[in-house]
């Protein structure tokens, strides 16, 4: 509490859980029972580089999304609850739509973690999903999620730079969904120590305005969806007006849609590709 850390029991039991290796419930349970000095010596090193900024994900090395256990590190983005969003939609999407369809070909662009793309395996059985991103090193943790999840045969995985990996893919998706980069480079430089110090930068910042994934992404789109397909993208609720204009400029597009998260704030755009 004195290093105003967010939920510090809630904190402290995620770290004995994890350096005891049992769940929470048998902490309750077991409450009482002693702790070896080995384990206790390793805990108190835990609580100390929460206490140094650390986030508790990036230390017990692990994240919950869409109710899925995902591994995480310092590669990685942490997800977060808002981006489930991204997921509901693209089930909606798929249902109103591709449900009848021999597959439905899913493109999770800037995958980091692979949580998105994984999620989505879960939900959708017909959904053939490619993720792709920049980061090798993301790639590696996105692989071992697909593994855990037992996904392998669901989804392919591809290192590159937006849609430059695909250009010889012209019009096979039917879904394109991305929570890519849109933090402002004034933004970034003011982020809390926890995120700025230990989140990858590649993952959070885009350019002056935040926009410079999205710009691109919502420009080059049009030439690998199919008629009448779907782009999904999440983003700053302060960006909605822009990539509104950014929409509208562009003739590929026949419409968009913005969802709202949890917080009842504006966070996803869906975006509809002329037939």
């Amino acid at each position: 509490k004195k290093k105003e850390i967010e939920s510090p029991r809630l904190c402290a039991e995620l770290l004995l859980s994890r350096q005891l290796d049992i769940s929470r419930l048998k902490l309750y349970i077991e409450y009482g029972q002693p702790v070896g000095k080995k384990d206790l010596d390793q805990y108190r090193a835990m609580i100390k580089r929460v206490a140094d900024g650390e986030t508790v994900q990036y230390i017990t090395g692990a994240q919950e999304f869409w109710s899925m256990d995902f591994i995480v590190n310092r590669s990685v983005l942490i997800p977060r609850p808002e981006t489930e969003i991204l997921v509901e939609q693209v089930i909606r999407i798929n249902k109103e739509n591709y449900q009848e369809a021999g597959r439905v070909h899913i493109l999770d662009m800037c995958t980091g973690s692979g949580a998105i793309a994984v999620a989505v395996a879960s939900e959708i059985s017909n959904a053939e999903i490619t993720a792709s991103d920049i980061s090798k090193e993301s790639l590696v943790v996105a692989q071992l999620n697909i593994k855990r999840h037992g996904m392998e045969k669901r989804i392919s995985l591809v290192n590159g730079n937006l849609f430059e990996p695909f250009i010889h893919h012209r019009g096979c998706f039917d879904i394109i969904v991305s929570n890519p980069p849109y933090v402002t480079e004034e933004e970034y430089r003011l982020l809390p120590d926890k995120i700025r110090n230990f989140e990858p930068k590649i993952a959070l910042e885009s350019g002056v305005d935040g926009l410079s994934h999205i710009r691109t992404i919502i420009e080059k789109a049009p030439q690998h969806l199919n008629p009448g397909a779907w782009l999904m993208l999440e983003m700053d609720p302060r960006q909605i007006e822009a990539v509104r204009q950014i929409i509208a400029s562009n003739s590929s597009y026949m419409g968009v849609s913005v969802v709202k998260d949890y917080s009842h704030r504006d966070r996803v755009c869906i975006i509809k590709k002329r037939q």
